[in-house]
């Protein structure tokens, strides 16, 4: 209840200022990040790389297994007609008619084309089986490789992440200890805000009478209700949370007079506003 009442007590000018305070941690945040740079997604592009590889290799070794099956089932059919053509020999030299003997010596010719097809079928899957163990051996050195790169981008990611670890948590602690002076509505916001802005802005100020995130410009009477801290406003481009620069104790640049042209002055009747 105490938490609620200071809540209420707070100006929406104390949030608004403590919300900009806010972003300006975060940014710093983000900063650090951008000093990793593309580190941590090379990490992991080069970690789906090894996982990659290693079903690749695994995939080939399963494959080879399976060929080795089939080598198996085809010598065992090549010893089974071999003993067939053996007992039509047998049978051959037995034979009544010549009707018998043209009967065996199909059966004969068809087990002998059935043994050369097995053959065949043995060759070409003890030649996949080659092919697949140098795709291996291929895959093992690419593997090899991505291990080395990965161990290399992981080494300089704990470099960085370690000299800027301390920095950044304290940065953290800083920005957590002003969330509590946010109403949780608007904190909500801003977090939604910041989320989707590609620049990770969430409150921005008005910089030369236009949005300091999109840079549209902003209407007189909205730029007036800004200044006023009455209420929290957005902008209604972007939608990120608008605070007057004075605020949030920047000072609107100076726009210097042009220089008055040379030669002969024309004289202008000034328009009424």
């Amino acid at each position: 209840m105490a938490e609620k009442k200071q809540e209420k007590e707070r100006s929406v000018e104390e949030r608004l200022k403590a919300l900009y305070e806010l972003q300006t941690l975060l940014s710093k945040i983000d900063h650090i990040k951008i000093l990793r740079g593309e580190l941590p997604n090379e990490v992991k592009d080069r970690e789906d790389e090894i996982v990659r590889f290693q079903t690749r290799i695994q995939k080939h070794k399963d494959e080879i297994e399976d060929l080795k099956a089939l080598v198996n089932v085809k010598t065992g059919e090549i010893e089974d007609r071999r003993q067939k053509i053996a007992k039509y020999e047998e049978q051959i030299n037995n034979v009544r008619n010549n009707r018998e003997f043209a009967f065996l010596e199909k059966e004969k010719e068809f087990e002998t084309l059935e043994i050369e097809l097995a053959e065949k079928h043995i060759r070409e899957a003890k030649a996949k089986q080659e092919v697949k163990l140098q795709e291996i051996e291929r895959d093992k050195e690419e593997l090899s490789d991505n291990e080395h790169i990965l161990e290399q981008k992981k080494k300089e990611l704990d470099e960085i992440v370690n000299e800027t670890r301390q920095e950044e948590e304290a940065i953290r602690q800083q920005a957590k200890a002003l969330e509590p002076l946010i109403d949780d509505y608007t904190l909500a916001a801003f977090k939604r805000i910041r989320k989707n802005a590609r620049n990770g802005l969430g409150i921005v100020t008005v910089q030369r009478n236009a949005c300091g995130g999109c840079f549209n410009r902003i209407p007189p009477q909205r730029q007036l209700e800004i200044k006023m801290h009455k209420k929290v406003i957005v902008c209604e481009y972007c939608g990120r949370i608008m605070i007057d620069g004075a605020l949030a104790g920047i000072e609107e640049p100076k726009i210097e007079a042009p220089n008055p042209k040379r030669g002969r002055a024309k004289t202008q009747t000034p328009k009424e506003i």
